[in-house]
């Protein structure tokens, strides 16, 4: 059997709900619906890259190991804002995406949740 490696960030939501930020089983690490504080589409886009990125440095890996990214947005109509912060951080890596419109997020000022899956070879 795999080992599981649990992350937590000590948030409280994460008991409260029941979840972890991510989880590495073997060589994949799922990291959970992420978010962040930002004016704006790219700078909540920015700001969940960068997180995600401390995630994956605990479990082992690097952006360069992201094979997925799924995109949920308030607005869709601001699409351009979250790819151009995505594509700043994945424009050589291009791992399989979705982007997708959603009626409201865990609160009015989120704007952009994205979830992360990455693969170490």
């Amino acid at each position: 059997m795999q080992e599981v490696q649990k992350i937590a960030t000590g948030s409280p939501w994460e008991d409260i709900v029941g979840y972890s930020r991510a989880v590495r089983i073997g060589n994949t690490i799922e990291i959970s619906g992420t978010t962040a504080a930002g004016e704006n589409e790219y700078e909540q886009t920015t700001a969940i890259i960068k997180a995600a990125e401390e995630v994956l440095k605990e479990a082992g890996a690097t952006l360069e190991h992201v094979v997925r990214t799924r995109i949920y947005c308030t607005n869709i109509t601001n699409w351009e804002e979250i790819g151009k912060a995505h594509g700043e951080f994945f424009g050589t890596i291009k791992p399989a995406t979705a982007m997708v419109e959603v009626s409201k997020l865990i609160a009015p000022e989120i704007l952009v949740e994205i979830e992360f899956s990455a693969i170490i070879p």
